[in-house]
């Protein structure tokens, strides 16, 4: 990963779009987010089954094989549409990356994708009973091993399609907490799934991030929610760095942060809210001094501002692309604060 002398604050998003318009949503986020920033290829949830997060992710899947029953996405013997179609999903969105990279007079230098990690995707599948796969060691062993597996051939495809560009992995983790507490329910809903080990859960991370390396990823994040988000933990496996909403953050979990800061990893600052799409964005400003305050009263210096990259607290699937849009374009306008910040 680079120095953070020669980095530049930086904005992205979190995946999740508006609308049912790969080439039209990759398009508005290359257009926005030119160097320094990332520019990520876009889930679209709303285009339907095996476009949703799981789906996408479970279609990467080697030797296991997933399809769609009235609880969820479930584990099965052998493909099936379901499957398909999130495997063709995500190859169309590829081939329009490729078209749209490929008649831009300038590029940008890095590309970032989103998966579903393990102990999330663990919670999100389910066994031929109904329970989640989470519950049983054995089938979260094989979904980590799988997911690894898989991953190559996966930026193997991406690689061809942005000749060049560095790509940036985001291992998602919204169930990261409830996995941890053992609050997930069971499929009567009469009890709940006991609590993985955070040893366990280190090292599941740190098999995919593992596997990501050797497939060429110059950088890897894990993001989580606040809410007991375990920072230890995501640093432990080998990440290079931890995303994350800042609204709710704890004095301890600031601190975890500037830790990983002055051990040279990166924080994906999720800085502007954007849990209602109707609400009006902050003012930039206002935006900028919500990471600057913390950061100065942790005694961090102001150089490594550069070192951050932003996000919105939430992905933008319920905005319309135009607000969307405006969401990163307030990001580019808040990285460009804080690179003032850290130039002094």
């Amino acid at each position: 990963m680079s120095s953070v002398t020669d980095l530049r604050a930086s904005a992205t998003a979190l995946g999740p779009w508006p609308g049912n318009d790969p080439a039209e949503a990759i398009r508005i986020i290359r257009g926005e987010l030119g160097d320094p920033h990332l520019p990520f290829l876009p889930e679209l949830p709303a285009r339907g089954v095996g476009s949703d997060a799981v789906g996408r992710t479970g279609s990467l899947l080697v030797d296991l094989d997933i399809d769609v029953q009235p609880h969820g996405w479930r584990l099965v013997d052998r493909p099936g549409k379901d499957e398909r179609r999130a495997s063709s999903a995500l190859a169309t969105d590829i081939n329009i990356l490729a078209d749209v990279a490929g008649a831009e007079d300038v590029s940008a230098t890095e590309l970032k994708i989103q998966l579903m990690g393990p102990l999330s995707l663990a919670a999100s599948l389910h066994l031929h009973n109904g329970e989640r796969a989470l519950l049983d060691y054995g089938a979260r062993r094989d979904i980590a091993d799988s997911l690894a597996a898989g991953v190559a051939e996966h930026l193997r495809k991406l690689s061809a399609a942005v000749p060049g560009a560095r790509l940036v992995v985001q291992v998602d983790e919204p169930e990261i907490a409830s996995v941890m507490a053992g609050t997930i329910p069971t499929a009567s809903g009469y009890r709940t799934l006991r609590s993985i080990d955070g040893e366990e859960v280190t090292g599941a991370w740190r098999l995919v991030i593992d596997a990501l390396k050797a497939a060429g990823v110059v950088e890897t994040v894990i993001s989580v929610p606040e809410i007991e988000a375990p920072i230890d933990r995501i640093l432990a496996a080998g990440a290079d760095g931890v995303a994350v909403p800042l609204r709710a953050l704890t004095t301890r979990q600031w601190e975890q942060l500037a830790g990983a800061v002055e051990g040279g990893k990166r924080v994906w600052a999720g800085a502007l809210p954007t849990g209602d799409p109707r609400a009006l964005l902050p003012k930039t400003s206002d935006v900028v001094e919500s990471i600057w305050k913390p950061w100065r009263q942790l005694g961090l210096e102001a150089s490594g501002l550069a070192g951050l990259r932003v996000t919105p607290s939430t992905g933008l699937a319920d905005f319309t692309p135009s607000a969307a849009k405006d969401v990163l374009t307030k990001l580019t306008k808040v990285a460009d604060g804080l690179d003032q910040l850290a130039q002094g």
